[in-house]
């Protein structure tokens, strides 16, 4: 099933990355303020979600201060989140109420976001602390693009480098900032595809439909996991 997924998630990503540069205007409400307005409820909490921290610090306590176990039940949690299409329409609804983006996609950041913040803040880090929040939205980007982007050298370095940065850079927030919200649109331009191949070719649809966005979370949460190395809390 997972090479199922990972499929999906390859024609899904595929489509938007293709399109995305030319149809910008399908999300003319995502801008950069709004992502981080995204992030700061996904860590702050939205409608029947509690705060990120808060959320981890109960899987800590149930998982008896094994704090592996704690970063595995968020991810498990989250994965699951993601794969009810409902309610990652409802949490992203509250968001986009007065916008044009599509409620599924904020939903699953808000969502990814939330777990990645989880992981962070089990693993020491402060998510108040600016470096911190730019290593979250970097991390929803996931490996490859992330990767990708250091590589080109649109960004500095991976999550776990920002997060631990001597000072935070201002200028690094738009730059980061920019690219979640092309990222988004790209997921925007490949969903709106995929579904309408969907309709046409039915096993494309149901692959698109059964596992794609839950599998995506738990990728991110993996990367979350391997990058986002333990810090001595204070």
């Amino acid at each position: 099933m997972s090479g199922k997924r990972g499929i999906a998630g390859t024609v899904t990503g595929h489509l938007g990355r293709q399109l995305a540069p030319r149809i910008a205007q399908l999300a003319p409400g995502l801008t950069t303020s709004f992502v981080r307005e995204a992030l700061h409820r996904a860590i702050q909490g939205v409608g029947p979600l509690p705060p990120a921290a808060a959320a981890a610090d109960k899987q800590l306590a149930e998982q008896k201060g094994d704090v592996a176990k704690a970063v595995h039940e968020v991810i498990e949690n989250h994965v699951r989140y993601s794969g009810a299409s409902g309610f990652t329409t409802n949490v992203g609804g509250m968001v986009t109420a007065a916008l044009t983006i599509p409620a599924n996609i904020t939903g699953q950041a808000l969502i990814q976001c939330r777990m990645i913040a989880g992981i962070a803040h089990l693993r020491g880090y402060d998510l108040d602390d600016p470096r911190v929040r730019n290593a979250v939205l970097v991390t929803l980007l996931g490996e490859d693009k992330v990767d990708e982007l250091v590589k080109q050298r649109k960004l500095p370095a991976p999550p776990m480098a920002l997060a631990t940065a001597p000072a935070h850079d201002p200028d690094l927030d738009a730059i980061v900032s920019a690219e979640v919200a092309t990222e988004l649109i790209t997921k925007v331009a490949g969903k709106r595809i995929a579904t309408t191949v969907g309709r046409r070719v039915p096993v494309v649809g149901g692959l698109v439909g059964m596992g794609a966005d839950g599998y995506a979370t738990w990728r991110v949460g993996r990367y979350a996991d391997r990058e986002l190395l333990p810090r001595n809390r204070r």
